[in-house]
């Protein structure tokens, strides 16, 4: 198992907000003291080319990040926040080319990404990393690319991005309603939204992961990029979502079966508890 990770990233922080540096520092500590998974590190490697950025996003919206103004009240401007942005995306084409090469592979990074659309960064998210990500797969050479997003929040920016792209399946389930409000129903031709109600047993919610995996397994991907969001745990304070750890490890170990190269980006999860659900997830899926 490799993780991919950048003690930079924790260098920006708004008091009281939600997506805090020590989503982070919490979670490498936790992963650095654990004996259960043998972790090798990596950082994310050069800076990313702004082709590669604009085949998801506009020029407006990368000038854009230079202003260190506030993007909308959940997604403050910081200082340098491009440079973290970019950091983040370039930790995704990593992950994206040590899956290739048949390496298990996490990316520990912030900021997420899932929510900022093609011209506007929102929701926590100022680039979109999976998507970029996805799309580099596509121009070199990868056939049919799924993305799985089980973050409790609808990936609007990832579904907005990459609708009816050609060899792409989005398959998103998200509690509905919650933020942003996306994701009641398909979109086009190749974005799939499994909707569960807020405070739906734990059932009603694996029943729904399990059919957006069925329907993923039944596009044949030769790729899948994991936008791994934990904020359907119980004790998350942003949704209303009924997952606990078990539930993590499980699909951690339902994408290890699908046979199929996988990476995963860190997305959502606030809860104190983080450090455990990303530990369940990378233990599922290393077949531990």
């Amino acid at each position: 198992m490799k993780i991919l990770t950048d003690e930079r990233c924790t260098g920006y922080a708004r008091a009281g907000h939600p997506e805090s540096p020590r989503r982070i520092a919490a979670t490498v500590a936790h992963l650095r003291s654990q004996t259960q998974l043998s972790v090798e590190w990596a950082t994310p490697g050069e800076k990313v080319p702004d082709e590669i950025i604009l085949r998801a996003h506009t020029p407006e919206m990368l000038a854009r990040l230079a202003l260190p103004e506030d993007f909308d009240e959940d997604t403050p401007g910081f200082e340098n926040i491009s440079g973290y942005a970019r950091a983040s995306v370039a930790a995704a084409l990593d992950a994206l080319k040590l899956a290739r090469n048949g390496e298990m592979i996490f990316s520990l990074m912030r900021p997420p990404g899932h929510h900022a659309t093609r011209n506007k960064s929102m929701g926590f998210c100022y680039l979109n990393n999976v998507a970029v990500a996805v799309l580099e797969a596509r121009a070199t050479g990868a056939k049919r690319v799924a993305v799985f997003d089980f973050d409790v929040h609808h990936g609007n920016g990832t579904e907005e991005i990459l609708l009816n792209h050609p060899g792409v399946e989005f398959f998103s389930v998200h509690q509905h309603p919650a933020y942003p409000g996306t994701g009641t129903e398909n979109a086009g031709q190749n974005c799939f939204n499994y909707t569960v109600a807020p405070s739906a047993s734990r059932l009603a919610y694996r029943t729904q992961l399990g059919r957006a995996l069925d329907d993923m397994r039944s596009f044949r991907p030769d790729l899948i990029a994991v936008s791994a969001g934990f904020d359907a745990y119980a004790q998350d304070p942003l949704a209303e979502g009924t997952l606990l750890p078990e539930d993590f490890h499980w699909l951690g170990q339902s994408l290890r079966v699908l046979n199929v190269p996988f990476f995963s980006l860190l997305e959502g999860g606030y809860s104190e508890d983080l450090p455990d659900l990303v530990m369940a997830y990378l233990k599922g899926a290393d077949g531990k």
